[in-house]
């Protein structure tokens, strides 16, 4: 009779992050299994939970471990088992992994997706609200900056106090409220995740910013429940989170299996942006070139021609494309490529259509029209980017 794998799952569930790793792992299960879990819950976090781990594990006879918890990872590590490490960061790695394997995420990527869709929004004035004393934290936004900075614009950075006590939200609400106050308006925010948005959403509501008009916030992970409470709903960059969690337990199967531990790192990627109020606004102050990229996002998913644009407004042909060099940087034509080749990335990544069916759905004549100009944009194909950033 066939061993059934046993893997302990040290992974929180109460945030989508978490979630969409553990939806990974039980499809890669469901798929190449069948495994066996054990996976703490939520109460387990109190004194003596390293001690109530290292038991389960020896006790249980756990074959592998897949978890997001450090503090406990040299103990763990030092019972020989394979164990894979969620390390929330793409620069080095926490102390005591010992050269275990890592999930981590492209920072980089998310603080350059996250500012560039404030930028096409037509922002001017960018901010960033994080945690100062957490790497990844600090590594989206440094890239958020950089991203900003090379379109030639300057990112207000918040600081909380260095003080512990005053570290509680009721004590960080005045100081982050007084930041939100100072800030030139109308501004384009990113914060570290979708938790910071939500109370960076709340701050604003005190003192009388709205929001997207005077703040126009972004977040990450699109963590779906957080995003939908906020009020507004919250903008976020998703990140291919669940296809992390798949090629983890693929790569447990292969350890358990036997094969060598060489400091392997799977990167979680961010796929795009998932709109939603937070950010559903245009910080342009010519009208009839924000009529005119407002008329492109609601008709996106027609074949629509750069004439269609100008027929919708009152200046002429000329006239238009020299307002859309001058404010937004690029031609009519390239942003009505831009904004489809952006809704062609999002159904790679978040479905299993076929792209003769994308293709279809979004008026492009044949698969080589759409992946000509899908490459052009992105800089590879439609295939190799559902490779990289889709479902597996």
């Amino acid at each position: 009779m066939q061993k059934i794998p046993k893997v302990i799952l040290l992974i929180e569930a109460s945030r989508g992050f978490g979630r969409e790793l553990l939806s990974g792992i039980a499809k890669y299960s469901g798929l190449h299994g069948p495994w066996s879990f054990y996976r703490e819950p939520p109460f387990f976090r109190d004194t003596g939970r390293k001690r109530k781990i290292l038991d389960r594990i020896r006790n249980w006879g756990a074959d592998g471990i897949i978890t997001r918890y450090i503090a406990e990872i040299e103990e763990i590590v030092a019972t020989g088992l394979p164990t894979i490490v969620a390390s929330s960061t793409n620069e080095g790695t926490p102390r005591g992994i010992l050269g275990s394997p890592t999930i981590s995420t492209d920072n980089t990527a998310v603080g350059r997706i996250a500012a560039e869709h404030l930028l096409e929004r037509g922002f001017r004035n960018f901010a960033y609200c994080g945690f100062e004393e957490i790497q990844w934290s600090v590594q989206r936004g440094q890239n958020f900056s950089e991203r900003v900075a090379k379109a030639g614009y300057e990112t207000h950075v918040y600081k909380r106090s260095k003080s512990r006590t005053q570290r509680s939200w009721d004590a960080e609400q005045p100081l982050l409220t007084d930041w939100l106050r100072s800030l030139p308006k109308p501004v384009g925010l990113m914060t570290c995740t979708d938790d910071r948005s939500q109370q960076v959403i709340e701050a604003c509501k005190l003192i009388g910013l709205h929001v997207p008009e005077d703040v126009a916030i972004i977040g990450v992970d699109n963590d779906k429940l957080v995003c939908n409470l906020s009020n507004p709903p919250l903008s976020s960059v998703a990140l291919a989170t669940e296809r992390g969690g798949y090629e983890a337990a693929e790569l447990l199967d292969r350890l358990m299996s036997g094969e060598s531990r060489v400091n392997q790192r799977i990167i979680i990627r961010p796929t795009h942006v998932d709109t939603r109020q937070s950010t559903d606004i245009l910080a342009i102050e010519d009208p009839e070139v924000a009529a005119a990229v407002s008329f492109i996002r609601e008709n996106a998913k027609e074949a629509i021609q750069v004439q269609d644009v100008v027929d919708s407004g009152t200046l002429s042909r000329r006239g238009l494309e020299r307002r859309f060099r001058r404010i937004l940087g690029r031609s009519i034509l390239a942003e009505i490529r831009r904004v489809r080749i952006e809704q062609v990335a999002q159904m790679l990544a978040e479905t299993n259509l076929p792209i003769s069916q994308i293709a279809l759905r979004l008026g492009y004549q044949s698969v080589d029209h759409i992946a000509r100009y899908f490459r052009r944009e992105k800089g590879l194909s439609p295939l190799k980017y559902r490779k990289e950033y889709g479902q597996k």
